[in-house]
């Protein structure tokens, strides 16, 4: 996949800026879906300031995630993600990066539809597994077969994720693609509500 990060269509962003007014716009998805990639560039499009809720939730606890899941376990990290969540919604606009449990957990998903516009990077099992393989510090995918893991989760998490405001498909193209493809969502979600 190229690197080389072309710019996002000025007017768009605008019209997507306009649409998000003060709200926050909260990426969800399974870990390797982009959310952080793709919520960081559309930030930068929008030019408005970008957080990963996991990278937070490290800053404040002094912990990796995968020593909080160790030390702590899920329902106690997940407690943490709920109150991190909270402050980071509080206000906007932001562009937000979620844990892919995060959504799952049911306080925190009450804080995160509260808070700002939710879209879902919906990938493919071989297309998240592509990308998250590479890579063992996902708590989750400790496992005897992570792929089978990873599928299971898909299974599990898909349903819910379906509620986020926006789906956008997260698949192996330019970044920018995606961004474009995120801030026309965004618009398109308004033109919808304006029209019902």
């Amino acid at each position: 996949m190229n690197d080389v990060i072309e710019p996002v269509s000025a007017t768009l962003a605008e019209r997507a800026k306009l649409v998000l007014g003060k709200r926050n716009l909260v990426f969800i998805g399974l870990m390797g879906a982009g959310k952080s990639a793709i919520g960081r560039l559309t930030a930068q499009a929008l030019g408005i300031p970008f957080v990963d809720s996991d990278h937070e939730i490290e800053r404040v606890s002094r912990m990796t995630i995968s020593d909080l899941f160790a030390r702590y376990g899920e329902e106690e990290f997940r407690a943490l993600e709920t109150r991190v969540l909270k402050r980071l919604l509080r206000s906007g606009p932001r562009v937000v990066s979620t844990g892919g449990g995060a959504y799952i957990n049911e306080r925190s998903r009450r804080q995160i539809k509260k808070g700002g516009l939710t879209v879902w990077l919906n990938a493919e099992l071989d297309v998240l597994w592509e990308r998250v393989n590479k890579r063992d510090t996902r708590p989750l995918l400790k496992t005897e077969n992570p792929r089978q893991t990873l599928e299971n989760l898909m299974n599990a998490r898909y349903p819910v994720y379906a509620e986020a405001d926006l789906t956008v498909l997260s698949r192996d193209v330019k970044k920018e693609t995606m961004v474009e493809e995120v801030l026309s969502a965004v618009i398109e979600h308004q033109d919808k509500k304006n029209h019902e």
